[in-house]
């Protein structure tokens, strides 16, 4: 079976959370039979921060422009059982017109920012990614994002078949590391700077911090502005490559997880960072949201953290408790939460839909 993607970047993880997962995918996808090109607009940005040379599993397009690459990406969607389009893909619009003309497979569009998607088009805005049919003229449309969004993603955008796909994470790559003393600290958070993260993090994090003046914070990530609040015991480490985070999880006695605004709002969203802790054997204290007892049960595998107070308390809790934490957290993300457990899903959820197609697709959704 042949998969033709269209997504933002799978070549750097600076900055997004796609190119981790579709590496983990990808990668548990070609275990099962399928052949996988990406196709990924070479864009400043990520070309001046890959970390990736060659795609496990797969092939990487990467293309200067669309026009340079139409008669590649015909060709390629004319040879392909399914063709996806991701959320955030500068190309998403030429590639889904394309594709109804040239894809006698399945044609698929996953949107891997649901919670962002429908927060915009609820302010009257249509993102970028797809056009004014809004996702009618796709077989089947996969969410990051599950709970009351996927029947959203129907009424609000017209889409005609929705099936969650969460994140996962990929235990060969993510698993229990030596510690490293440059990541060495009491709590540690790893996550690109986002402004609606920001109240969460300065509440769970930084004000911790000025209550506990003689322990270790440890801030991994990218796009962190002059003025954010630090302070003597915070310390901060410039974008980390996906081979430095188990690391930086194993090198701490406590690791944050905090969910960008939209994404806690709808719920059902889980962070791909918080499987990729708990796959490392961290004990994670996170901010609570609609749907998380779904994929961790609260206070046995993860820690709950509402308010300032209860990160203080956590930190404070024996190490015998957070070793009971880390293990069943861990033991609960290689039962469930692994690459290869979500790249089986995936295949079920398109052998169905190649088999049972939908009818015709409604116009005018947005």
């Amino acid at each position: 079976m042949r998969m033709v993607i269209f997504g933002l970047t799978v070549t750097s993880s600076w900055g997004n959370g796609h190119a981790t997962l579709w590496r983990g995918l990808i990668r548990a996808l070609a275990r099962l039979g399928w052949s996988i090109t990406f196709f990924e607009r070479d864009t400043p940005y990520y070309a001046g921060t890959r970390d990736l040379d060659q795609l496990d599993g797969g092939n990487v397009v990467i293309y200067p422009d669309w026009e340079d690459i139409r008669r590649v990406a015909e060709r390629a969607m004319k040879q392909a059982d399914v063709v996806v389009v991701t959320s955030y893909c500068p190309d998403a619009v030429e590639a889904s017109r394309l594709a109804q003309q040239a894809c006698c497979g399945l044609r698929a569009f996953y949107d891997l920012d649901t919670p962002v998607t429908l927060a915009r088009v609820e302010q009257g805005e249509r993102p970028p990614y797809f056009g004014p049919e809004g996702l009618a003229d796709y077989d089947l449309v996969l969410s990051y994002t599950g709970g009351p969004a996927i029947e959203a993603l129907k009424t609000v955008l017209g889409a005609r078949r929705v099936m969650p796909l969460y994140g996962h994470v990929d235990p060969d790559q993510h698993r229990p590391a030596e510690k490293r003393a440059e990541f060495a600290g009491d709590l540690s958070y790893l996550g690109t700077y986002a402004a609606d993260r920001q109240a969460g993090v300065e509440k769970l994090l930084v004000r911790p911090a000025a209550r506990l003046p003689d322990q270790r914070f440890i801030i991994g990530g990218a796009q962190y502005p002059q003025e954010f609040p630090w302070s003597d015991n915070i310390f901060f480490v410039r974008h980390l490559p996906p081979a430095d985070h188990p690391a930086f999880f194993s090198s701490s006695r406590l690791t944050l997880n905090v969910t960008r605004e939209a994404m806690a709002q709808k719920g059902w969203c889980p962070s791909g960072r918080l499987f990729e802790a708990a796959a490392c054997g961290a004990a994670i204290v996170t901010d609570a949201w609609p749907g998380l007892a779904e994929f961790f049960e609260p206070g046995r595998e993860v820690l709950l953290a509402r308010d300032t107070d209860d990160v203080v308390a956590a930190m404070q809790l024996p190490e015998f408790e957070l070793d009971g934490i880390r293990r069943r957290a861990r033991e609960r993300v290689l039962g469930e939460h692994t690459s290869a457990k979500r790249a089986a899903e995936l295949d079920k959820i398109l052998a169905d839909a190649l088999r049972n197609p939908v009818g015709e697709p409604m116009k005018e959704a947005v």
